[in-house]
C-alpha cells in the first residue's frame, strides 16, 4: 500500500529517535516530560467527572465553563470565551491551524533551531517550510533573515517563546518587529506559547493581544504536568475560532470530556501550583547551567524560560555524533540538528528531571567531553 508523498517526506522526530535509544539504566534527559505531580484538583476532578457519567461527546470547541476559565485567566489581553477553543493537545492544534491556513504552494517561515513540528505540519498541508535563523544572542528571531526570506507566497510565520529547544524568551524589540512585519506584509503569526508558565527572568510577551493577525497556541499538558491527557487550547479572533472549530470536528469531533472537567477543577488554584513548580525548575536550571558552563568546550547562558538547556559545543564532530557518543556512555539527549539546520553545533538537555538525575547526567557529559578534548 503506497502512502501519500507528503506523508512519506515528513521526517520522523529526532527527539523520539533519541528517546527510543534509551537503554536500561540510561540517564534520559531527552524528552520534555514534566516529572512533577499534577494538581490534586485536576486528577480528582477528572475522576469525579468520569464517575458521574460525563464520558460522552461534548462541544467541538470545548465545554463553555473551561473556555470561560481560560478567558478569565487571560482577560488582561482582552480574551473572551469566544476567542478560546479547547483542543486535544497543542500539537493537534498546530496541525489543525496549518491545515486551515496553508494552501498548496504557500510558504511558512519556521524558526531554526525550533520545535520539530512546524516544518512537517506545513509540508503535510502541501505548503513549503522556510527556515529562518535565531540570533546567537538570546535566540531571538533574526529579523534581517526573516525579511530576506519573505516572498509573495509567504502566508505564515511560526514563533515559539518560551522556546523549545533554546529556553529563550521573546524580547519586546523582537515582538514589535514581528508584529510590524506581519501587519506590513499581511503574514499571519502562529505563536506557540505552551511554555508560557515557565519564565525565570524577565516576562513572557504574548501575541494574545494581537488576535487581528495572530493565532496563539497554548496548553494544559505542560502547565499541569498532564502530558498524557493531551489537552491544549487556542486563542484567536472569534471568526477564526469558528473556522478552526470546523476543522476540529473533522479531526477529533470533541476534546476529552473528563479531562476538561479535571482541568476546570484545577484552574482556580493554578497560580499557586505553578509558583511551586517554577521554583523547582529554576533550581534545576541553575544546576544544569552551572555544570555545563564549567565543561571545557561547551558554552551556554542560563535559559530564561521553558525547561531546556541548549549549549553550544566546540568539538570537531556533528551534534548527532556527539549525542550518539553520549548514548553509548549512558546519557540520552537530543542533537541540535533535530531542530533544524541552524541547530547544528548544539545539544538539547531537558531539566524536567530530578536533581540527582541531572547531576549524574552531567557527570557523564563532563567525562565524555574531557575524553574528546584529551
Amino acid at each position: 500500500m503506497k502512502m501519500s508523498d507528503r506523508l512519506q517526506k515528513a521526517p520522523l522526530s529526532g527527539i523520539r529517535k533519541m528517546f527510543d535509544l534509551a537503554g536500561s539504566g540510561s540517564i534520559n534527559l531527552s524528552l520534555g516530560e514534566p516529572d512533577v505531580s499534577p494538581p490534586d484538583e485536576a486528577v480528582r476532578g477528572m475522576s469525579e467527572a468520569a464517575a458521574k457519567g460525563l464520558n460522552r461527546y461534548g462541544p467541538t470547541p470545548g465545554i463553555m465553563p473551561l473556555r470561560e476559565a481560560v478567558a478569565y485567566r487571560y482577560k488582561r489581553h482582552g480574551i473572551e470565551s469566544g476567542n478560546v477553543m479547547i483542543t486535544p493537545s497543542g500539537t493537534t492544534a498546530l496541525l489543525m491551524i496549518a491545515q486551515s491556513l496553508i494552501d498548496p504552494g504557500d510558504e511558512a517561515l519556521v524558526p531554526s533551531p525550533g520545535f520539530v513540528v512546524y516544518g512537517p505540519h506545513t509540508a503535510l498541508s502541501s505548503g513549503r517550510p522556510i527556515d529562518y535563523k535565531l540570533t546567537d544572542d538570546g535566540f531571538q528571531p533574526d529579523i534581517d533573515d526573516i525579511q530576506r526570506k519573505i516572498t509573495k507566497r509567504t502566508k505564515v510565520v511560526f514563533l515559539n517563546y518560551p522556546s523549545n529547544p533554546t529556553g529563550g524568551i521573546l524580547s519586546e524589540e523582537s515582538f514589535k518587529a514581528i508584529r510590524d512585519i506581519s501587519a506590513d506584509k499581511n503574514i499571519i503569526i502562529v505563536s506557540d506559547e505552551v511554555y508560557e508558565p515557565f519564565v525565570y527572568e524577565g516576562e513572557h510577551i504574548s501575541f494574545m493581544g494581537e488576535l487581528d493577525n495572530a493565532i496563539v497556541v497554548n496548553g494544559f499538558s505542560k502547565m499541569m504536568a498532564i502530558t498524557g491527557w493531551r489537552m491544549g487550547f487556542v486563542t484567536a479572533g472569534k471568526d477564526v475560532i469558528t473556522d478552526l472549530t470546523k476543522m476540529a470536528y473533522h479531526v477529533c469531533a470533541s476534546p476529552n470530556m473528563p479531562a476538561q472537567y479535571g482541568i476546570l477543577s484545577a484552574m482556580p488554584a493554578i497560580d499557586t501550583y505553578l509558583d511551586g513548580v517554577r521554583r523547582t525548575y529554576k533550581r534545576r536550571r541553575d544546576l544544569i547551567t552551572s555544570r555545563i558552563s564549567n565543561i571545557d568546550g561547551m558554552d551556554m547562558d542560563a535559559p530564561k524560560g521553558a525547561f531546556y538547556a541548549f549549549p553550544k559545543f566546540g568539538y570537531d564532530m556533528t551534534s548527532e555524533e556527539l549525542a550518539m557518543r553520549l548514548v553509548k556512555n549512558g546519557l540520552i539527549c537530543v542533537p541540535g540538528s533535530a531542530f533544524g539546520q541552524y541547530g547544528e553545533g548544539h545539544l538539547r538537555f531537558s531539566y524536567a528531571a530530578d536533581e540527582d538525575k541531572i547531576s549524574r547526567g552531567m557527570d557523564i557529559l563532563e567525562k565524555v567531553a574531557n575524553g574528546i578534548k584529551g
